[in-house]
């Protein structure tokens, strides 16, 4: 709480992003998640790694101490460091008010692991959201509490807007052409020119300016996707040209059909966005292709992803950015074979993966890598030293 430290990578370049810094230093006018270069040179602070694997064995911790109290029915985990919490059947329970029973939790976590959390209370999950994220973190004991109308009237004129749940920077921007540039500003809005400006999802923006929000954490758990995809993406440490951003494409295919492997599912549309370097100012490559029947092979789904990347990118252009996503991926007992495909190249590929699987569960990741991989410019190895892009701390 009182000394200057931010979580970061120091081996990376001073873009990199802060993962977390301490009250003091937000007390100083610093912004959470900046990047290194963005700190005033007069601050003197302390540099910590990120250690994922530590940070994740806390969070599972964390949620065991709630378990402790609440059902897991009752619960809903937003984020590694963050869950919503029904309490409205266990106030009689455990005979306490809303604020009692956060503390009770707070103080548990504290005295089990040292760790201080900060708690939201809200009649809704929009209101305990916002109340965590603009109201507790300035609260002496860490706790804020909304409702409707004290949403309204302590937080209709509050600036930023982009301080509010789904109000990113390109949001603000276009509700800034509009002359609105506060929460009461959306709510004494005309509905139907941010119905023509934002479509479908002016609902929300309406909604959540007059502080109410419908879904409920029994919703969360009845909601059942009708489709499902596996997805990865990567931000590059620098600019990479043609060629070597080629490389990445393929080493996180790969990567990928090792996951739809493990999990015995299959695809036939893939999707491919490359970003380019900030300073091209170009917008994202973006492209699809399908095959004639779903498969988990990287002999396929490389070639075929290759071809992709050749027609949609400019060679010209540097890239930084990629994200791969094979789009609705069913059970692999479900597959319908082609007349074109052979069941024994399907088989001996699946094989060889399989194998790369439990080599990898029971070594380390790099326990077994291809050629590429040890390219000059290659990252698969790197980032298999890491968990959500971050050092894992081993």
């Amino acid at each position: 709480m009182k000394e200057n430290l931010v979580v970061a990578d120091p081996d990376r370049s001073d873009k990199t992003i802060c993962l977390a810094i301490t009250p003091a230093m937000k007390a100083q006018g610093i912004k959470n998640r900046c990047r290194m270069f963005e700190i005033p040179k007069d601050v003197k602070f302390i540099v910590a790694p990120p250690r994922m694997k530590l940070y994740i064995e806390y969070a599972a911790e964390i949620y065991a101490i709630y378990l402790k109290y609440i059902s897991k029915d009752d619960m809903h985990v937003y984020s590694i460091d963050e869950v919503f919490i029904d309490v409205t059947n266990y106030l009689a329970l455990y005979k306490k008010t809303p604020k009692e029973m956060a503390i009770m939790l707070m103080d548990d976590v504290f005295n089990s692991l040292g760790i201080r959390a900060a708690c939201g209370i809200g009649t809704n999950l929009y209101l305990a959201k916002i109340a965590l994220d603009i109201t507790a973190k300035h609260s002496k004991d860490f706790i804020g509490y909304l409702d409707e109308e004290l949403y309204k009237k302590t937080l209709w004129n509050h600036k930023p807007l982009t301080d509010f749940w789904r109000v990113g920077v390109g949001t603000k921007k276009r509700l800034e052409t509009l002359g609105i540039y506060t929460m009461g500003d959306i709510a004494r809005a005309n509905e139907d020119a941010l119905y023509k400006k934002f479509g479908i999802d002016a609902e929300l923006l309406i909604d959540h300016a007059n502080g109410i929000e419908p879904v409920t954490i029994k919703d969360i758990k009845n909601y059942k996707s009708k489709t499902n995809c596996l997805s990865r993406g990567q931000v590059l440490m620098h600019d990479y040209n043609f060629s070597d951003a080629e490389l990445i494409v393929k080493e996180m295919t790969d990567l990928l059909c090792l996951d739809l492997v493990e999990k015995e599912l299959v695809t036939k549309s893939v999707t491919l966005v490359v970003g380019y370097s900030n300073q091209a100012e170009k917008p994202s490559a973006k492209g699809t292709f399908s095959l004639a029947s779903e498969t988990n092979s990287n002999d396929v789904l490389r070639k075929e992803i290759s071809k992709l990347y050749k027609n949609i990118v400019n060679k010209e252009t540097p890239v930084r950015r990629i994200t791969i996503t094979f789009n609705n991926v069913v059970h692999e007992n479900g597959r319908q074979i082609s007349l074109f495909d052979s069941a024994d190249t399907i088989g001996k590929n699946k094989e060889l993966q399989s194998t790369m699987i439990k080599i990898k569960h029971k070594f380390g990741k790099n326990a077994a890598i291809k050629g590429m991989n040890l390219e000059e410019n290659a990252t698969t190895m790197e980032r298999n030293r890491q968990i959500g892009g971050h050092k894992s701390g081993e």
